[in-house]
């Protein structure tokens, strides 16, 4: 089997979720793991959460959401902590390309968020863009686990996030023809990639023009195996130990 460890699975983006879920299912990506990113998707991937039985989920503040209450995110957090379907805090992070003018806040959010998936002992899921310095010295304050979505760096700084017990996570920009992530990916161990679609967005080659999907993720897996000289089912296998070392499934 293999898990989507990052979407948006959220109604502003699907229509159909019996759809997209079977979707999924008939691709071998049996589990689906909904990211928000504020404090109104929350709400709604804990409801989704209750109704599929593959769907668990993550909550967190995007960084571009900074202005949203983190006391509000920390309430609904510690209403769902005896939900088996809630296994991490994220999306969080910093993200610098479109506002430079707001790096304290967007750390502070950060810190706050970090420090809470502590308290609960829950592993993160971290966004960065554009910030990757000052990711790696707010992760360091703390001793976590987790993975660092959609990952763009050097084989260096994945090294050191890997160092500090983080694993990688791999979607369709490695297809993307030109990016050059598949090299880097190339010299991570497999035991420290998860795979994700960061559906809606990002849709792996040769579909990339269309809305992403949690179906993709064995788009991604087959690449991943190719560049790896490695047989699929090796990436299924060795994927999921690891989503199963991360989280609390």
């Amino acid at each position: 089997m293999l898990t989507d460890t990052h979407c948006h699975l959220i109604k502003c983006y699907y229509d159909d979720i019996d759809l997209y879920i079977k979707e999924a299912s008939d691709n071998d990506v049996k589990r689906i793991i909904i990211a928000a990113t504020n404090l109104s998707e929350c709400k709604e991937v804990i409801e989704l959460g209750k109704k599929y039985d593959n769907i668990y989920y993550c909550l967190g503040i995007h960084p571009e959401c900074y202005t949203d209450d983190f006391k509000e995110l920390e309430k609904i957090v510690k209403e769902v902590m005896d939900d088996p379907k809630f296994i991490a805090i994220g999306e969080i992070g910093l993200d610098y390309h479109y506002d430079k003018e707001h790096k304290d806040e967007q750390i502070e959010l950060f810190r706050k968020q970090l420090n809470l998936a502590k308290e609960l002992n829950l592993p993160v899921v971290v966004h960065n863009r554009e910030s990757t310095q000052d990711m790696i010295n707010t992760l360091k304050e703390f001793n976590l686990k987790g993975i660092i979505h959609c990952f763009g760096g050097s084989i260096e700084t994945a090294e050191i996030l890997m160092k500090m017990g983080y694993h990688i996570g791999v979607g369709g920009v490695m297809t993307f023809k030109n990016s050059k992530v598949d090299e880097v990916i190339k010299q991570i161990p497999i035991d420290r990639i998860t795979l994700e679609t960061d559906a809606p967005f990002l849709t792996p080659e040769p579909f990339r023009g269309s809305k992403n999907a949690s179906k993709y993720v064995k788009v991604i897996a087959e690449y991943l195996a190719n560049i790896k000289n490695v047989t699929l089912e090796e990436v299924m296998k060795k994927t999921e130990e690891n989503v199963q070392d991360i989280f609390d499934i």
